[in-house]
Parts: structure tokens; C-alpha cells; sequence
């Protein structure tokens, strides 16, 4: 078997990519600095040749002002499921964010951009498997919620219900070498938490003194939970401790 992984230099992706590794399989490494764009389309029907799944794990943002995040986010997508098509690929397993459905986000470019990208996988004409993961807990340090300041670290208020990004990848590594199906899963951690407690516990695991502060989030929605997982979500560890002593400490 000959799995393609898009977005291979990614947090998601570099743990996919060696999972499979791990275990034999042949991958391809799918990035920009591997000489493939998702946006423009080149190299990537070259990339997919002779692949059997694609494991799109990918987050393509325009390189510049002259394209909106939305139409580089689905104009990737577009270009993914076309070449998959063209080059006979049997399963497309698309990596997506638990939520982003919800009405609340029609005005939030990035959110509206990943549901626009799931309703394309799924009137794709190829087999696909859509996983929906809650946030990681590696969006406890992540730039587009969390301010880093000499003097402290500004963090939007959300209520989350965070997973391992390595729990994220072993589920679309499961799920690649399983049996196509144009599915939804959903997965999340076991514990919800506020994501200023959060930093502020990677902070201090690192050795990080700066205080935390908690700030309003650009949508109210995000701190009253719209991102928590659903009730159906298979829900995976490690729960928060766990994770946390799995970091490098300071000592």
C-alpha cells in the first residue's frame, strides 16, 4: 500500500507520516517545500501517482494578499479531490475541526473555509473519510489564539475539550488502512478545560514564568463551548496530566 500524506511537514501530518513509517507503509511526503502547491495545483498529480489513500492533513494559506483565505483553502481542496480522481486514488481521509457547522461561524473566514472544504470531499465523487477533531492541546501555545508579550501572555477565552495531536494522527492512520466508506468521525479528549489554564499549564511545565492572561475571544460563542465535541464524538486520551508530563520539563 502507497499512502500520499498532505500537509506531511505539519504538527498533524510529521506524527502521520512517521506512524506510517512505523508500521512499513510507503508514504509520500506531500508539503510545500517537497515541491508541491495545493493552490495552484503543481506537482501534486505527480505526487498522488500510484497512491492507493491520501491523508489530507493539510492547512494551505494563501502566500499572498492577492487570494482570500477562503477561495486558497478550497481551491486546495478542489485541486485535491480533482487529482485524486484523475490519478484512481481509492480513499481520501480529510482531516477537518469538530464544530465548524455551526451557523455561528458563517462570518469567521477560517471556520466557514473548513466546512466549505468538508461539503467538498463529500460531493467528491471519490470514497472519504472526514475526521473531525476537537482542538489539540498543542493549541495551547498557538499563535491565532494565544499573544506571547514580553511581560505575559495574552490568551483568548475558550472553552475547549482538547486532544493529543498523536491520538489525531493514529486515528487517520487507522483510518486509512482501513476499508474506504464515505463517513464522519468525530473525535476529542476526555476533559474540557478553558484555554488560558491550559497555556498557563504548558507554560509553567516549559519553565515559561510570564503570567497568563485571559481576554475576550474574537466570537462570544468560542468561550460558552459551540467547539465542544458532540455527544457522539469517540472521545481518545491521554487526559491533560498525562499529556503535560509527556513534555520536556524545564528541570
Amino acid at each position: 500500500m502507497k499512502i500520499a500524506v498532505l500537509g506531511a511537514t505539519g504538527t498533524a501530518g510529521t506524527r502521520t507520516v512517521n506512524l506510517l513509517a512505523k508500521k512499513g507503509i510507503s508514504v509520500v511526503e506531500v508539503s510545500r517545500s517537497a515541491g508541491v502547491d495545493l493552490i495552484s495545483g503543481k506537482g501534486l498529480s505527480d505526487a498522488l501517482r500510484g497512491v492507493d489513500v491520501v491523508i489530507d492533513a493539510s492547512n494551505t494559506f494563501p502566500q499572498d494578499a492577492t487570494m482570500g483565505l477562503h477561495e486558497a483553502l478550497t481551491t486546495a481542496t478542489q485541486n485535491v479531490v480533482k487529482n485524486c480522481v484523475t490519478q484512481r486514488v481509492g480513499h481520501l481521509v480529510f482531516l477537518s475541526i469538530a464544530g465548524v457547522e455551526d451557523p455561528v461561524f458563517d462570518d469567521f473566514p477560517y471556520y466557514a473555509a473548513k466546512r466549505a472544504q468538508e461539503e467538498i470531499v463529500a460531493a467528491g465523487p471519490i470514497q472519504s473519510t472526514i475526521v473531525k477533531s476537537t482542538q489539540w492541546y498543542e493549541f495551547a501555545t498557538n499563535p491565532s489564539a494565544v499573544s506571547f508579550l514580553d511581560s505575559e501572555v495574552l490568551v483568548q477565552d475558550w472553552l475547549i475539550q482538547p486532544i493529543a495531536a498523536d491520538a489525531v494522527a493514529k486515528v487517520l492512520v487507522d483510518t486509512a488502512l482501513n476499508a474506504p466508506g464515505s463517513v464522519v468521525k468525530t473525535i476529542t479528549g476526555p476533559e474540557r478545560i478553558r484555554l488560558p489554564e491550559l497555556t498557563s499549564r504548558v507554560l509553567a511545565q516549559s519553565g515559561d514564568s510570564r503570567p497568563v492572561r485571559s481576554a475576550g475571544p474574537s466570537l462570544n460563542a468560542l468561550s460558552e463551548g459551540v467547539l465542544l465535541a458532540p455527544t457522539e464524538a469517540t472521545i481518545l486520551g491521554p487526559d491533560i496530566n498525562t499529556w503535560l508530563a509527556s513534555l520536556p520539563s524545564a528541570g
